[in-house]
C-alpha cells in the first residue's frame, strides 16, 4: 500500500507481487510487469517504496538465475527509478538449502527527498541510517537487518519442499517506527480436498502459519511497533460454500478411479437445459462455465465467501477490497483479464496491517478516500497473480518515536 504524506509524514507505496511467472517467460511478462510497475511509481511518486516478491526466480530457479540478476539490475538502475538514490534488496537465493529456502525477495527504495530514515539492526538492537544501495542474497539468516524464517515442514507435510515463509524488516521514517513483513503462506494442494469441508483443511494450515508469524513479530525480544504484513497469503474462498452457491440447482456426478475407488472428478450439471455442464472439479481443475461471475463488479458477489481473515479480525485490519480476485490469471501474455481454470479465483495477494498501523494511515473516516487499495495492470498479463498496492495517504496521525544509532532499544510511544 502507499501512504502519501504531508509535512510530518512521507508518501509510502507498498506493493506485493508473486513474480514466479515472470521468470518462466521473461521476454514478454517481465516487460509488461515492469512497465505497469513504473507507471504506478510515476503516478504517485512515493518517498518510500516497499516491493515484496514471492516465488522469486520461478519454478525452475536454478535455470533462471540470469533472469533474476537482470530483473534486479533493471529495478535498481532504470531511469524510472532515478530519483531513488538509496535502496535495500534482500533476495533469498540459497535454493540449495531446502531447510531454509523461501524464494522471497524484498525491495526497498528511498526517494532522494527523504532525509531521515533508519533501519533496525535486529542483532545490535539499534537503528542505523540508510545510505547507498545494497543487495543481500544467498544466506540471509546471517543478515542482522532482517528476520527470515521458513515454516516448519510439519506444517504442510504433503508438500515436502514447500518454500513458504516470511522476511521481516523494521524501519523508522520521520520518527515513525514500523515493521514490514513479506509473507508467503501455503496453497491448496487439491480442489477436491478443499471442497470436502468448510472451512477446508488448507485454511487451517494457513491460519496456523499466519498466527505463528503474528506471534513472532510481537514477542518480547524487541519493542512492539506497528506492522504491515503483505504478500501471497494464498487465502481461498470457502470452496464448499462457493460450489453449493454457484451450482445450487445442479445435480452432481461423482467419477472414481477404477483401481482405488478414489474420487477424481465431480461434474455438476444443470437439472434441465439439456443437462448442461456448469462445473467440473478435479485436483487441479476448477472449470466453471461462466467466468464473468468472478469479474463482474470486481467479483463483489463472492466476497462473502472470503472468510479466512475473519479469524484474525482482532489482530489484523484490511482496507475494503474493490478489485477482482488476484489469482489465478492466465499466463498467456495476450490474455490480461482471463482466469485459468486450475483453481477457483480468489483474493490471494493482500496487504494487511495491525490496528495501530491503521491508526497511522487513517486519522478519520475521510482518510479512507485518500488511501487507495488496488491492483496493478488490470488489463495486462502480469503473470498468474495481479500485483496489489495501496496508496495514497495524507499524513501519519500517530507518531511513534524510535531511537537512533548508539542506543540499545527502540522506544515506542504515542504522542
Amino acid at each position: 500500500m502507499a501512504v502519501k504524506g504531508a509535512a510530518a509524514g512521507a508518501g509510502v507505496l507498498l506493493v506485493t507481487a508473486n513474480v514466479g511467472s515472470l521468470f518462466d517467460d521473461p521476454e514478454n511478462l517481465q516487460k509488461n510487469w515492469l512497465r505497469e510497475f513504473y507507471q504506478v511509481v510515476h503516478a504517485h511518486k512515493p518517498h518510500f517504496m516497499a516491493l515484496h516478491c514471492q516465488e522469486f526466480g520461478g519454478k525452475n530457479y536454478e535455470a533462471s538465475m540470469s533472469h533474476v540478476d537482470k530483473f534486479v539490475k533493471e529495478l535498481l538502475s532504470s531511469d524510472a527509478m532515478k530519483d531513488y538514490n538509496r535502496a535495500r534488496v534482500y533476495l533469498d537465493e540459497n535454493y540449495k538449502s531446502q531447510e531454509h529456502f523461501t524464494a522471497l525477495g524484498s525491495f526497498y527504495f528511498l526517494h532522494e527527498s527523504l532525509k531521515n530514515i533508519y533501519q533496525f539492526d535486529f542483532k545490535a538492537k539499534k537503528y542505523k541510517k540508510v545510505t547507498g544501495k545494497e543487495i543481500y542474497s544467498d544466506t540471509l539468516e546471517s543478515t542482522p537487518m532482517l528476520e527470515k524464517e521458513k515454516f516448519p515442514q510439519d506444517y504442510f507435510p504433503e508438500c515436502k519442499w514447500s518454500r513458504k515463509g516470511f522476511i521481516r524488516t523494521r524501519w523508522c521514517i520521520t520518527d515513525c517506527a514500523f515493521d514490514l513483513v513479506n509473507i508467503h503462506l501455503f496453497h491448496d494442494a487439491s480442489n477436491l480436498i478443499a471442497w470436502e469441508t468448510s472451512p477446508s483443511v488448507y485454511s487451517g494450515i494457513r491460519h496456523k502459519a499466519l498466527g505463528y508469524v503474528l506471534d513472532r513479530i510481537i514477542d518480547q525480544r524487541f519493542e512492539k511497533v506497528s506492522y504491515f504484513v503483505f504478500g501471497d497469503f494464498n487465502f481461498r474462498l470457502d470452496a464448499k460454500a462457493v460450489v453449493e452457491t454457484l451450482c445450487a440447482k445442479a445435480t452432481m456426478q461423482t467419477i472414481r478411479a477404477a483401481d482405488t475407488n478414489e474420487v477424481v472428478k465431480l461434474i455438476f450439471r444443470e437439472s434441465d437445459n439439456d443437462r448442461k455442464v456448469m462445473l467440473q472439479l478435479e485436483k487441479k481443475l476448477f472449470d466453471y462455465f461462466n467466468q464473468d461471475v468472478f469479474r463482474d463488479n470486481n467479483g463483489t458477489a463472492l466476497l462473502e465467501f472470503d472468510r479466512e481473515l475473519s479469524v484474525f479480525k482482532d489482530r489484523l485490519y484490511e482496507l475494503d477490497i474493490s478489485f477482482p480476485p488476484s489469482y489465478p490469471y492466465s499466463e498467456d501474455s495476450s490474455q490480461g483479464r482471463q482466469y485459468m481454470n486450475t483453481r477457483c479465483p480468489a483474493w490471494c495477494d493482500r496487504i494487511l496491517m495491525s490496528h495501530s498501523a491503521k491508526e497511522l494511515i487513517l486519522k478519520s473516516e475521510n482518510d479512507e478516500k485518500i488511501v487507495i487499495y488496488d491492483h496493478i495492470g488490470p488489463n495486462v498479463c502480469m503473470g498468474d497473480h495481479k500485483e496489489k498496492d495501496a496508496y495514497e495517504m495524507r499524513r501519519f496521525s500517530v507518531k511513534p518515536h524510535c531511537s537512533r544509532e548508539g542506543k540499545e532499544h527502540a522506544v515506542y510511544r504515542n504522542t
